[in-house]
């Protein structure tokens, strides 16, 4: 007969923390969110951390090239999504990727000969405002000038003007000689007033460009998330259908972190994915799999190489997976049981595999309660999709603004090509396991998640942590009742109209 648990799996809203000692030496800033993100060995360091313990989901209206940016401007990862050609998610990839902080090369160059139409086409695919213009129209060609928005003006700038007519030609630019540090070349900037600051060598080669707002980027963002060349760190979702095509252009853009998409990741398709990564790669290439809501499916991905887990079916706010399906677990519960899989299987093997909690999170206090349960860093959709940086439209319906938001099993997600030409019939999915929605706009993504992650840096103060790993020793969690639910929030009065 079927095998029954004896108890009920449980949400994030079914726990709450007790305080422990609060030291004088826990205060916010001492409290660090950096964690590990990948499988390590007892001893050694993670090769990739994060600063803030946050993920944007792997879905089409969460994770874009903008998306990634602003959240490793932040300190968290994003993994662009992977239900889309791989020639748009490689492009994605290698947008964020072109975000080099610090000495830049050149991705948007041109010679004096092209026209202003050339340049205005160029900016449109790159985004970018300044333009080096070289013999050769290279990144490493004889600089012979620079043009920002501030060279031409459109009202009057015909559309055939050559580059030249107008560019801010060499002998009027101030530029920095081969060789020079990060620190001088930013004191130039400053000294002189500059945007940006072109670095040549002895034959007036271009080599980088260093602009003013990296600076400002660093100084305002202090938990950026950078590589060792002070490129954007950056994940991508894949599946277990076109990975031996997808991932090889991914790694080849620069992606630093894979994740093998799907909502149940108990799988020998996963299996088999892992296994052939592993393989091509030597154990180069990070890849996370899942997902998996018990030891079970945990053991599985470990054992097959996954350098993270994912936990979680069915507790997103748009999945409709345990209401089609009957299919799922409570997120608190499976965050719980595979935690101490993973404990158990650091022990035995001396192997320490991150694990991610995807979905069930509701409140930001239910952030701070998935750390303390176990999980290394949760995977955010809702959270996300509600800035001005996730690339869904923001509408306003009745007198409140609103982001649309569309699971990954919805029909729109699945037949992503054919949503924008018109729908097949025939393709549809015979049922879905995700939903078309809106979700309140709550503005810019920075000004949200440092709200957040004060909480928890506060919450951790208040259970005597400074870091994750400490917490999550430490941690005393407790069940609560229906009634105490209702106790924990206003109660009693007569509210304020705001």
């Amino acid at each position: 007969m079927a095998y029954y648990y004896n108890e009920p799996s449980r949400t994030f809203s079914e726990y709450l923390l007790v305080p422990n000692l609060t030291k004088k030496e826990c205060i916010p800033e001492n409290v660090s969110l950096k964690t590990p993100v990948v499988r390590y060995k007892a001893g050694e360091k993670c090769p990739l951390e994060i600063n803030v313990p946050v993920a944007s989901a792997i879905m089409q209206s969460v994770s874009d090239a903008t998306m990634a940016i602003a959240l490793a401007r932040s300190g968290g990862i994003s993994f662009i999504f992977a239900s889309q050609a791989i020639e748009k998610q490689v492009e994605m990839v290698e947008k964020v990727k072109q975000y080099k902080a610090g000495f830049v090369v050149s991705n948007s160059n041109l010679t004096p000969e092209h026209t202003l139409t050339d340049l205005l086409a160029l900016k449109t695919k790159t985004g970018h405002s300044t333009v080096a213009i070289t013999d050769d129209g290279s990144s490493s060609g004889r600089l012979l000038g620079i043009v920002t928005s501030g060279d031409y003006r459109l009202s009057r700038t015909p559309l055939k003007s050559k580059i030249r007519e107008f560019m801010t030609p060499f002998d009027s630019l101030i530029y920095g000689a081969e060789g020079i540090s990060l620190g001088k070349a930013n004191d130039m900037i400053w000294d002189h007033k500059l945007n940006c600051l072109p670095i040549i060598n002895k034959d007036n080669h271009l080599l980088y460009l260093v602009f003013r707002k990296d600076y400002d980027d660093h100084k305002e963002n202090p938990d950026m998330l950078l590589d060792q060349d002070k490129r954007m760190i950056v994940g991508a979702g894949i599946n277990s259908r076109d990975y031996r095509e997808r991932v090889p252009a991914l790694i080849e853009a620069g992606a630093d972190l894979l994740c093998i998409d799907s909502s149940d990741g108990y799988s020998e398709w996963q299996g088999e994915t892992l296994h052939w990564i592993k393989q091509r790669y030597g154990g180069e290439v990070r890849v996370g799999a899942g997902n998996v809501v018990d030891k079970e499916g945990f053991l599985y991905l470990a054992e097959a190489g996954a350098d993270f887990v994912k936990v979680g079916v069915g507790g997103g706010s748009i999945c409709i997976t345990r209401e089609q399906k009957g299919l799922g677990r409570g997120q608190a519960t499976a965050v719980i049981e595979v935690a101490k899989a993973r404990n158990e299987y650091y022990k035995q093997t001396g192997v320490y595999v991150p694990i991610c909690s995807d979905g069930g999170i509701v409140h930001d206090y239910h952030m701070m309660l998935a750390l303390a349960m176990g999980a290394n860093f949760v995977m955010l959709g809702r959270y996300f999709a509600r800035f001005d940086e996730s690339p869904t439209r923001k509408m306003k319906i009745g007198s409140n603004y609103v982001k649309e938001y569309w699971g990954e099993g919805s029909n729109r997600a699945r037949n992503w090509e054919r949503y924008d030409y018109g729908w097949d019939s025939k393709q549809k999915l015979e049922f879905e396991e995700g939903i078309d929605s809106y979700v309140p706009y709550a503005g810019k993504l920075k000004d949200n998640l440092d709200i957040s992650m004060s909480k928890i840096k506060s919450t951790m103060c208040n259970c005597g942590a400074t870091t994750i790993d400490e917490l999550q020793r430490i941690a005393r969690i407790t069940l609560v009742s229906s009634t105490s639910i209702i106790e924990g929030g206003a109660h009693d009065v007569i509210l304020k109209e705001s």
